[in-house]
Protein backbone atom coordinates (compact mmCIF):
# COMPACT_ATOMS: atom_id res chain seq x y z
CA UNK A 1 0.00 0.00 0.00
CA UNK A 2 1.20 3.53 -0.85
CA UNK A 3 0.38 6.88 0.69
CA UNK A 4 0.53 9.94 -1.56
CA UNK A 5 0.70 13.44 -0.11
CA UNK A 6 0.78 16.82 -1.85
CA UNK A 7 2.28 20.03 -0.47
CA UNK A 8 0.14 22.31 1.69
CA UNK A 9 0.65 25.90 2.76
CA UNK A 10 -2.05 26.00 5.43
CA UNK A 11 -3.95 23.43 7.49
CA UNK A 12 -6.81 24.02 9.88
CA UNK A 13 -9.23 21.99 11.95
CA UNK A 14 -10.10 20.14 15.13
CA UNK A 15 -9.32 16.43 15.46
CA UNK A 16 -9.07 13.76 18.15
CA UNK A 17 -5.78 12.07 19.02
CA UNK A 18 -5.91 8.28 18.79
CA UNK A 19 -5.77 6.33 22.06
CA UNK A 20 -2.33 5.53 23.44
CA UNK A 21 -0.78 2.38 22.02
CA UNK A 22 1.62 2.01 24.95
CA UNK A 23 -1.13 2.34 27.57
CA UNK A 24 -3.40 -0.05 25.66
CA UNK A 25 -0.73 -2.79 25.49
CA UNK A 26 0.00 -2.56 29.20
CA UNK A 27 -3.61 -2.27 30.33
CA UNK A 28 -4.65 -5.30 28.27
CA UNK A 29 -1.80 -7.46 29.57
CA UNK A 30 -2.15 -6.44 33.23
CA UNK A 31 -5.96 -6.77 33.18
CA UNK A 32 -5.50 -10.25 31.70
CA UNK A 33 -3.50 -11.14 34.83
CA UNK A 34 -6.17 -9.79 37.18
CA UNK A 35 -8.69 -12.49 38.07
CA UNK A 36 -12.14 -11.11 37.42
CA UNK A 37 -13.73 -8.61 35.05
CA UNK A 38 -11.98 -5.43 33.88
CA UNK A 39 -13.28 -2.85 31.44
CA UNK A 40 -10.76 -0.90 29.35
CA UNK A 41 -12.44 2.15 27.85
CA UNK A 42 -11.34 3.88 24.63
CA UNK A 43 -8.56 1.39 23.76
CA UNK A 44 -6.49 1.60 20.60
CA UNK A 45 -7.50 -1.25 18.33
CA UNK A 46 -4.58 -1.57 15.91
CA UNK A 47 -2.36 -4.27 14.44
CA UNK A 48 0.05 -4.03 17.39
CA UNK A 49 -2.51 -4.04 20.18
CA UNK A 50 -4.43 -6.90 18.55
CA UNK A 51 -1.22 -8.93 18.81
CA UNK A 52 -1.26 -8.37 22.59
CA UNK A 53 -4.98 -9.13 22.81
CA UNK A 54 -4.52 -12.43 20.96
CA UNK A 55 -1.48 -13.36 23.08
CA UNK A 56 -3.48 -12.73 26.27
CA UNK A 57 -6.32 -14.90 24.99
CA UNK A 58 -3.77 -17.71 24.69
CA UNK A 59 -3.05 -17.55 28.43
CA UNK A 60 -6.73 -17.94 29.24
CA UNK A 61 -8.03 -14.37 29.38
CA UNK A 62 -11.45 -13.87 27.83
CA UNK A 63 -11.38 -10.61 25.87
CA UNK A 64 -14.38 -9.08 24.12
CA UNK A 65 -13.94 -6.13 21.77
CA UNK A 66 -17.12 -4.10 22.32
CA UNK A 67 -17.14 -1.72 19.35
CA UNK A 68 -20.54 -0.26 20.20
CA UNK A 69 -19.36 0.99 23.60
CA UNK A 70 -15.73 1.48 22.52
CA UNK A 71 -14.25 -0.73 25.20
CA UNK A 72 -12.61 -4.06 25.96
CA UNK A 73 -14.23 -6.44 28.44
CA UNK A 74 -11.49 -8.62 29.94
CA UNK A 75 -12.04 -11.60 32.23
CA UNK A 76 -8.54 -12.18 33.54
CA UNK A 77 -6.76 -15.13 35.12
CA UNK A 78 -4.62 -15.12 38.25
CA UNK A 79 -2.25 -17.72 36.77
CA UNK A 80 -1.46 -17.84 33.04
CA UNK A 81 -2.58 -21.01 31.27
CA UNK A 82 -0.22 -22.92 28.99
CA UNK A 83 -0.74 -21.64 25.42
CA UNK A 84 -1.76 -24.30 22.91
CA UNK A 85 0.40 -22.80 20.16
CA UNK A 86 3.37 -20.55 19.47
CA UNK A 87 2.68 -16.93 20.38
CA UNK A 88 2.90 -14.78 17.26
CA UNK A 89 3.65 -11.17 18.17
CA UNK A 90 3.51 -10.23 14.49
CA UNK A 91 5.19 -6.80 14.21
CA UNK A 92 4.83 -5.81 17.88
CA UNK A 93 8.03 -5.51 19.88
CA UNK A 94 6.04 -4.54 22.97
CA UNK A 95 4.01 -7.74 22.73
CA UNK A 96 6.90 -10.18 22.41
CA UNK A 97 9.07 -8.48 25.02
CA UNK A 98 6.43 -8.12 27.72
CA UNK A 99 4.72 -11.44 27.00
CA UNK A 100 8.04 -13.33 27.13
CA UNK A 101 8.18 -12.42 30.82
CA UNK A 102 4.49 -13.22 31.35
CA UNK A 103 4.89 -16.62 29.65
CA UNK A 104 7.80 -17.29 32.03
CA UNK A 105 5.18 -17.75 34.76
CA UNK A 106 4.05 -20.96 33.00
CA UNK A 107 5.58 -24.29 34.06
CA UNK A 108 5.88 -25.64 30.51
CA UNK A 109 7.86 -24.39 27.53
CA UNK A 110 6.26 -21.57 25.54
CA UNK A 111 7.63 -20.29 22.23
CA UNK A 112 7.20 -16.72 21.00
CA UNK A 113 8.01 -15.35 17.58
CA UNK A 114 7.04 -12.55 15.21
CA UNK A 115 7.47 -11.30 11.66
CA UNK A 116 10.81 -10.79 9.88
CA UNK A 117 11.31 -7.40 11.58
CA UNK A 118 10.75 -8.85 15.06
CA UNK A 119 13.19 -11.67 14.28
CA UNK A 120 15.94 -9.06 13.80
CA UNK A 121 15.36 -7.24 17.10
CA UNK A 122 17.43 -8.10 20.19
CA UNK A 123 15.97 -10.23 22.99
CA UNK A 124 19.17 -11.42 24.67
CA UNK A 125 19.24 -8.95 27.59
CA UNK A 126 15.77 -10.11 28.64
CA UNK A 127 16.58 -13.80 28.23
CA UNK A 128 19.70 -13.43 30.40
CA UNK A 129 17.68 -11.71 33.14
CA UNK A 130 15.00 -14.42 33.00
CA UNK A 131 17.71 -17.08 33.32
CA UNK A 132 18.80 -15.44 36.57
CA UNK A 133 15.21 -15.65 37.84
CA UNK A 134 15.08 -19.42 37.31
CA UNK A 135 13.52 -19.47 33.85
CA UNK A 136 14.95 -21.78 31.18
CA UNK A 137 15.28 -19.84 27.93
CA UNK A 138 16.19 -20.79 24.38
CA UNK A 139 17.18 -18.77 21.33
CA UNK A 140 19.59 -19.60 18.53
CA UNK A 141 20.87 -16.03 18.06
CA UNK A 142 19.50 -13.91 20.91
CA UNK A 143 16.48 -12.98 18.79
CA UNK A 144 13.06 -14.43 18.06
CA UNK A 145 11.89 -17.12 17.97
CA UNK A 146 12.54 -17.56 21.69
CA UNK A 147 11.30 -20.13 24.19
CA UNK A 148 10.78 -19.75 27.94
CA UNK A 149 9.98 -22.37 30.57
CA UNK A 150 9.08 -21.36 34.09
CA UNK A 151 7.81 -20.99 36.58
CA UNK A 152 9.66 -17.77 37.36
CA UNK A 153 11.23 -18.37 40.77
CA UNK A 154 12.16 -14.77 41.63
CA UNK A 155 15.42 -13.76 43.25
CA UNK A 156 17.87 -11.23 41.83
CA UNK A 157 18.63 -10.28 38.26
CA UNK A 158 20.41 -7.50 36.41
CA UNK A 159 19.44 -6.15 33.01
CA UNK A 160 20.83 -3.59 30.60
CA UNK A 161 18.85 -0.38 30.38
CA UNK A 162 20.37 0.88 27.14
CA UNK A 163 18.72 -1.47 24.61
CA UNK A 164 14.98 -1.42 25.35
CA UNK A 165 12.86 -0.43 28.32
CA UNK A 166 10.31 -3.02 27.13
CA UNK A 167 12.48 -5.77 28.65
CA UNK A 168 12.24 -4.10 32.06
CA UNK A 169 8.51 -3.43 31.69
CA UNK A 170 7.95 -7.14 31.09
CA UNK A 171 9.89 -8.09 34.21
CA UNK A 172 8.05 -5.50 36.33
CA UNK A 173 4.65 -6.79 35.18
CA UNK A 174 5.45 -10.50 35.66
CA UNK A 175 7.61 -10.44 38.82
CA UNK A 176 4.76 -9.77 41.31
CA UNK A 177 3.36 -13.20 40.30
CA UNK A 178 6.65 -15.11 40.69
CA UNK A 179 7.31 -17.68 43.42
CA UNK A 180 9.60 -15.44 45.52
CA UNK A 181 10.42 -11.77 45.93
CA UNK A 182 12.39 -10.22 43.08
CA UNK A 183 15.12 -7.59 42.84
CA UNK A 184 15.83 -6.07 39.42
CA UNK A 185 19.02 -4.06 39.01
CA UNK A 186 19.51 -1.80 35.98
CA UNK A 187 23.03 -1.77 34.56
CA UNK A 188 24.38 0.67 31.97
CA UNK A 189 22.44 3.84 31.19
CA UNK A 190 18.65 3.67 31.21
CA UNK A 191 17.03 4.78 27.95
CA UNK A 192 13.32 5.45 27.40
CA UNK A 193 12.65 5.95 31.13
CA UNK A 194 9.20 7.51 30.54
CA UNK A 195 7.92 4.13 29.34
CA UNK A 196 8.90 2.59 32.67
CA UNK A 197 7.04 5.38 34.47
CA UNK A 198 3.99 4.41 32.45
CA UNK A 199 4.40 0.72 33.35
CA UNK A 200 4.85 1.45 37.06
CA UNK A 201 1.79 3.70 37.03
CA UNK A 202 -0.43 1.05 35.45
CA UNK A 203 0.88 -1.72 37.71
CA UNK A 204 -0.11 0.49 40.66
CA UNK A 205 -3.52 1.24 39.13
CA UNK A 206 -4.23 -2.50 39.08
CA UNK A 207 -3.30 -2.95 42.74
CA UNK A 208 0.38 -3.94 42.82
CA UNK A 209 3.18 -2.08 44.64
CA UNK A 210 6.75 -1.95 43.37
CA UNK A 211 9.56 -0.26 45.28
CA UNK A 212 11.49 1.93 42.84
CA UNK A 213 14.92 3.14 43.90
CA UNK A 214 15.59 5.93 41.42
CA UNK A 215 15.20 3.60 38.42
CA UNK A 216 18.40 1.80 39.40
CA UNK A 217 16.83 -1.00 41.44
CA UNK A 218 13.32 -2.34 41.79
CA UNK A 219 12.06 -4.51 44.67
CA UNK A 220 8.93 -6.59 44.05
CA UNK A 221 7.06 -8.53 46.71
CA UNK A 222 5.77 -11.85 45.36
CA UNK A 223 2.59 -12.24 47.42
CA UNK A 224 0.66 -9.69 45.35
CA UNK A 225 -2.24 -10.08 42.94
CA UNK A 226 -3.54 -7.76 40.26
CA UNK A 227 -7.07 -6.51 40.89
CA UNK A 228 -9.62 -6.05 38.08
CA UNK A 229 -10.93 -2.53 37.47
CA UNK A 230 -12.27 -0.09 34.92
CA UNK A 231 -9.65 2.05 33.20
CA UNK A 232 -9.80 4.66 30.42
CA UNK A 233 -6.95 4.92 27.90
CA UNK A 234 -5.75 8.47 27.28
CA UNK A 235 -4.79 9.95 23.93
CA UNK A 236 -1.39 9.18 22.40
CA UNK A 237 1.21 11.96 22.24
CA UNK A 238 3.45 9.76 20.06
CA UNK A 239 0.82 9.56 17.33
CA UNK A 240 -0.34 13.14 17.86
CA UNK A 241 3.24 14.31 17.25
CA UNK A 242 2.70 13.82 13.51
CA UNK A 243 -0.40 16.03 13.47
CA UNK A 244 1.42 18.57 15.64
CA UNK A 245 4.34 18.37 13.21
CA UNK A 246 1.99 19.02 10.31
CA UNK A 247 0.78 22.15 12.08
CA UNK A 248 4.31 23.33 12.81
CA UNK A 249 5.65 22.79 9.30
CA UNK A 250 2.84 24.83 7.68
CA UNK A 251 0.94 28.07 8.37
CA UNK A 252 -1.75 26.43 10.43
CA UNK A 253 -3.96 26.30 13.49
CA UNK A 254 -4.95 22.80 14.63
CA UNK A 255 -6.70 21.73 17.82
CA UNK A 256 -6.08 18.15 18.95
CA UNK A 257 -8.48 16.80 21.55
CA UNK A 258 -7.95 13.82 23.90
CA UNK A 259 -4.45 14.87 25.00
CA UNK A 260 -4.12 15.00 28.78
CA UNK A 261 -2.14 17.89 30.21
CA UNK A 262 -1.16 15.66 33.16
CA UNK A 263 -0.01 12.72 31.06
CA UNK A 264 2.88 10.54 32.17
CA UNK A 265 3.78 9.89 28.54
CA UNK A 266 7.33 10.97 27.83
CA UNK A 267 6.38 12.01 24.32
CA UNK A 268 4.44 14.94 25.73
CA UNK A 269 7.91 16.47 25.38
CA UNK A 270 6.96 17.13 21.73
CA UNK A 271 5.16 20.26 22.94
CA UNK A 272 8.36 21.71 24.44
CA UNK A 273 10.36 20.70 21.38
CA UNK A 274 7.97 22.41 18.99
CA UNK A 275 8.00 25.58 21.08
CA UNK A 276 11.81 25.55 20.95
CA UNK A 277 11.55 25.25 17.16
CA UNK A 278 9.25 28.28 16.97
CA UNK A 279 5.66 26.96 16.99
CA UNK A 280 3.06 28.37 19.38
CA UNK A 281 1.45 25.83 21.71
CA UNK A 282 -1.61 26.15 23.92
CA UNK A 283 -2.15 23.16 26.22
CA UNK A 284 -5.52 22.84 27.94
CA UNK A 285 -6.61 20.17 30.37
CA UNK A 286 -7.50 17.70 27.61
CA UNK A 287 -6.44 19.34 24.35
CA UNK A 288 -3.51 20.97 22.58
CA UNK A 289 -3.71 23.74 19.99
CA UNK A 290 -0.75 24.41 17.71
CA UNK A 291 -0.28 27.57 15.68
CA UNK A 292 2.44 27.21 13.08
CA UNK A 293 4.04 29.78 10.84
CA UNK A 294 5.93 27.27 8.72
CA UNK A 295 9.15 28.98 9.81
CA UNK A 296 10.94 26.68 12.21
CA UNK A 297 14.46 26.93 13.60
CA UNK A 298 16.90 24.10 14.16
CA UNK A 299 17.64 22.76 17.63
CA UNK A 300 20.26 20.69 19.43
CA UNK A 301 18.43 17.96 21.37
CA UNK A 302 19.06 14.72 23.25
CA UNK A 303 16.31 12.23 22.40
CA UNK A 304 17.70 9.29 24.36
CA UNK A 305 14.54 9.17 26.50
CA UNK A 306 12.13 9.89 23.63
CA UNK A 307 13.08 7.47 20.83
CA UNK A 308 9.74 7.62 19.03
CA UNK A 309 10.27 11.34 18.41
CA UNK A 310 13.35 10.84 16.21
CA UNK A 311 11.63 10.44 12.79
CA UNK A 312 9.29 13.41 13.14
CA UNK A 313 11.94 15.75 14.61
CA UNK A 314 14.30 14.79 11.79
CA UNK A 315 11.58 15.58 9.24
CA UNK A 316 10.93 18.98 10.84
CA UNK A 317 14.64 19.70 11.10
CA UNK A 318 14.99 19.11 7.36
CA UNK A 319 12.99 22.31 6.66
CA UNK A 320 14.09 24.37 9.66
CA UNK A 321 16.44 27.33 9.52
CA UNK A 322 19.95 26.38 10.62
CA UNK A 323 21.18 23.07 11.99
CA UNK A 324 19.29 20.42 13.91
CA UNK A 325 21.33 17.92 15.93
CA UNK A 326 19.57 14.85 17.35
CA UNK A 327 21.82 13.09 19.88
CA UNK A 328 22.07 9.81 21.82
CA UNK A 329 19.83 7.77 19.55
CA UNK A 330 21.82 4.61 18.82
CA UNK A 331 19.09 2.48 20.48
CA UNK A 332 16.63 3.83 17.88
CA UNK A 333 18.39 1.58 15.36
CA UNK A 334 16.65 -1.44 16.99
CA UNK A 335 13.03 -0.53 16.35
CA UNK A 336 10.71 -1.74 13.55
CA UNK A 337 13.53 -0.53 11.32
CA UNK A 338 16.89 1.09 11.89
CA UNK A 339 15.09 4.40 12.23
CA UNK A 340 18.25 6.50 12.27
CA UNK A 341 19.36 5.11 8.91
CA UNK A 342 15.85 4.89 7.45
CA UNK A 343 14.83 8.50 8.05
CA UNK A 344 18.23 9.83 6.95
CA UNK A 345 18.14 7.79 3.73
CA UNK A 346 14.64 8.85 2.72
CA UNK A 347 14.99 12.53 3.63
CA UNK A 348 18.11 12.67 1.45
CA UNK A 349 15.98 11.47 -1.49
CA UNK A 350 13.86 14.58 -0.88
CA UNK A 351 16.88 16.86 -1.06
CA UNK A 352 17.49 17.18 2.68
CA UNK A 353 21.04 17.68 3.92
CA UNK A 354 21.44 14.93 6.50
CA UNK A 355 24.58 13.45 8.02
CA UNK A 356 24.08 10.09 9.71
CA UNK A 357 26.49 9.24 12.52
CA UNK A 358 26.50 6.24 14.86
CA UNK A 359 24.62 7.88 17.71
CA UNK A 360 23.24 11.05 16.13
CA UNK A 361 21.84 12.89 13.13
CA UNK A 362 23.01 16.28 11.90
CA UNK A 363 20.57 18.08 9.62
CA UNK A 364 21.13 21.36 7.78
CA UNK A 365 17.71 22.79 7.02
CA UNK A 366 16.58 23.73 3.52
CA UNK A 367 13.66 25.95 2.56
CA UNK A 368 11.84 23.31 0.55
CA UNK A 369 12.15 19.61 -0.11
CA UNK A 370 11.29 17.91 -3.39
CA UNK A 371 8.60 15.31 -3.85
CA UNK A 372 9.93 11.81 -4.42
CA UNK A 373 9.12 8.12 -4.36
CA UNK A 374 10.14 6.92 -0.92
CA UNK A 375 10.49 3.63 0.94
CA UNK A 376 8.58 3.26 4.23
CA UNK A 377 10.83 0.52 5.61
CA UNK A 378 7.79 -1.34 6.97
CA UNK A 379 7.79 1.18 9.82
CA UNK A 380 4.72 3.22 10.73
CA UNK A 381 6.69 6.11 12.25
CA UNK A 382 8.97 6.42 9.23
CA UNK A 383 5.98 6.48 6.85
CA UNK A 384 4.11 9.13 8.85
CA UNK A 385 7.20 11.32 9.37
CA UNK A 386 7.90 11.27 5.62
CA UNK A 387 4.26 12.11 4.91
CA UNK A 388 4.59 15.21 7.09
CA UNK A 389 7.83 16.16 5.30
CA UNK A 390 5.86 15.86 2.05
CA UNK A 391 3.76 18.86 3.11
CA UNK A 392 6.83 21.03 2.47
CA UNK A 393 7.96 19.37 -0.75
CA UNK A 394 7.57 20.59 -4.32
CA UNK A 395 5.38 18.06 -6.11
CA UNK A 396 3.79 14.97 -4.69
CA UNK A 397 5.47 12.48 -2.40
CA UNK A 398 4.67 8.76 -2.63
CA UNK A 399 5.66 6.44 0.23
CA UNK A 400 5.38 2.65 0.04
CA UNK A 401 4.79 0.23 2.95
CA UNK A 402 2.04 2.57 4.12
CA UNK A 403 0.00 -0.34 5.44
CA UNK A 404 2.33 -0.25 8.44
CA UNK A 405 0.44 2.82 9.69
CA UNK A 406 -2.20 0.40 11.00
CA UNK A 407 0.27 -0.54 13.75
CA UNK A 408 -0.40 2.64 15.74
CA UNK A 409 -2.59 5.17 13.87
CA UNK A 410 -5.05 3.30 11.62
CA UNK A 411 -7.01 6.44 10.66
CA UNK A 412 -3.96 8.67 10.03
CA UNK A 413 -5.04 9.49 6.47
CA UNK A 414 -8.57 10.43 7.56
CA UNK A 415 -7.28 12.72 10.31
CA UNK A 416 -4.90 14.38 7.86
CA UNK A 417 -7.80 14.97 5.46
CA UNK A 418 -9.85 16.49 8.30
CA UNK A 419 -7.25 19.24 8.72
CA UNK A 420 -7.12 19.89 4.97
CA UNK A 421 -4.17 17.83 3.75
CA UNK A 422 -4.32 16.20 0.31
CA UNK A 423 -3.59 12.61 1.26
CA UNK A 424 -4.51 9.38 -0.52
CA UNK A 425 -3.98 5.73 0.31
CA UNK A 426 -3.79 3.28 -2.60
CA UNK A 427 -2.85 -0.33 -3.26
Amino acid sequence: MNITIKPAKTLKGEVKAPPSKSYTHRAVIIASLAKGKSKIRDPLISADTLASIDACREIGAEIEIDKKNNCLIINGVSTPQIPKKTIDARNSGTTIRIMASVMSLCNEKVTLTGDSSIQKRPMEPLLEALDELGVKTESTNGMAPVSVKGPMKGGKCSIRGDVSSQFISGLLIAAPLSESDTTIEIVKSLKSKPYLKMTLYLVEQFGVDIENRNYKKFFINSVQKYKPREYTIEGDYSSASFILGAGAITESEIKIKNLSNNSKQGDRMILDILEQMGAKIEAGEDYVTIKGSGRLKGIDIDLSQYPDMVPIIAALGAVSKGKTIIKNIEHVRYKESDRVHAIATELKKMGARVTELKTMLEIEGVDKLKGAKLHGWGDHRIVMALAIAGLRAEGETVIDDAGSISVSFPNFDDVMKEIGADVKLSD
